[in-house]
């Protein structure tokens, strides 16, 4: 295998936080404690299988994706991937994660309607390219595999968590009332982008998102 494969016995505190406990108690495969990996071989691990699985992703979803196929695509052992993730759903989890933290940023400009709107040009974006169309496409055909179901809502549950700092900074500033509902907010901002990515039937219009920044504000804040 190539140089990325390390011994059977792990690599140090790396291998053992996730392997058994590890030095901070992380539980095995929890996608979470691999994503925190620090430098050296286990980031170059963690980095090649990653590409890997995003790779196979946008090519075929992820029923298509295997724990042998992403590691023989990343040059690692597939034992290497088993000890580090756990299963071939924590791979799933954690590789979209990793391309959505990427490709969807937060951002913080300073007043809801630039964030709204700055976050659904980064979600039009990433839905643009063949995995954000991969990760659309498979999150609407659901999961008949309970654990690939569980990623999908703690995949669903952790986007909501991040972007939801757009609302809650709003709410803060008194651009938004205190009562305001940050995951509706965020699904009126998305679906219409979600489904033209889905549904191919519309383009998505270089204003689009200012435009869907407006009406979710309409709504939030009511009418006098």
């Amino acid at each position: 295998m190539s140089d990325l494969t390390e011994p059977d016995g792990g690599d140090g505190a790396a291998g053992g936080a996730v392997a058994g406990g590890g030095t901070n108690g992380s539980r095995e495969g929890d996608p979470a404690a691999v994503r925190r990996r620090p430098g050296g071989r286990a980031a170059r691990v963690r980095e090649a299988v990653l590409a890997a699985a995003m790779e196979m992703l946008a090519e075929g979803g992820v029923t298509r994706l295997s724990i042998a196929g992403v590691a023989a695509r990343a040059g690692v052992n597939e034992t290497t991937v088993y000890r580090r993730w756990g299963s071939r759903e924590k791979l799933v989890l954690d590789a979209m994660l990793a391309a959505s933290d990427e490709g969807i940023p937060v951002p913080d400009t300073g007043a809801v309607r630039t964030d709204l709107a700055a976050f659904a040009r980064a979600l039009a974006g990433y839905t643009a390219t063949p995995l954000g169309r991969a990760v659309v496409r498979s999150a609407a055909l659901g999961a008949d595999d309970p654990a690939l179901a569980e990623s999908w809502q703690a995949f669903w549950q952790s986007r909501l968590d991040q972007a939801g700092a757009i609302v809650r900074r709003a709410v803060e500033r008194g651009e938004l009332p205190a009562e305001t509902d940050t995951v509706l907010a965020l699904e009126l901002l998305s679906a219409p982008i979600q489904a033209r990515a889905l549904l191919g039937h519309r383009a998505i219009e270089p204003d689009l998102p200012e435009r869907l920044a407006d009406l979710v504000l309409d709504g939030l804040r009511g009418r006098p």
